[in-house]
């Protein structure tokens, strides 16, 4: 496969693609960790969602 004389910009390009979604992958694993941590945390103190009142709709 001849890239041509961009061969350089090409697979530089697709290394930084790569790398940006490993590295988005990696923030949103981390990130749902230290939620699910925050989650656990407040459920241990008592403290649970907020719930809607009985009735209650939703309008447009």
């Amino acid at each position: 496969m001849d890239l041509g004389p961009h061969a350089g910009f090409i697979i530089a390009s697709y290394g930084l693609c790569l790398l940006t979604v490993v590295a988005l992958i990696a923030w949103v694993r981390i990130d749902k960790t230290a939620q699910e941590k925050a989650l656990k945390d407040l459920a241990d103190q008592g403290i649970t969602r907020a719930r809607p009142e009985h009735g209650s709709t939703l309008s447009s």
